[in-house]
């Protein structure tokens, strides 16, 4: 249930943006700002995020595939290796 009002100023290039994303969607301005909210990370998601980061810049150089297709199917062969995790 919506409990609080809030009143924001938008200039124009804004407020387009947001109109056209709810008419593309078929939902209210508000709406589309209510989800937009609901995307923002919480201090749980950056610090998973901080965690991450850390250890890739952690881990020791290893050889990597000149073709990006080889690539792809490597990390998709440990990807099904890990259980899909």
């Amino acid at each position: 249930m919506l409990e609080r009002r809030v009143q924001i100023l938008l200039d124009e290039a804004r407020y387009r943006k947001v109109e056209g994303e709810a008419r593309r969607r078929g939902t209210s301005i508000a709406a589309v700002i209510r989800d937009a909210i609901d995307e923002l990370p919480t201090e749980a998601d950056l610090e998973r995020r901080r965690a991450a980061l850390e250890a890739i810049l952690a881990a020791e150089p290893m050889p990597v595939p000149p073709d990006p297709h080889d690539l792809r199917r490597e990390l998709d062969e440990a990807h099904d290796r890990l259980g899909g995790q």
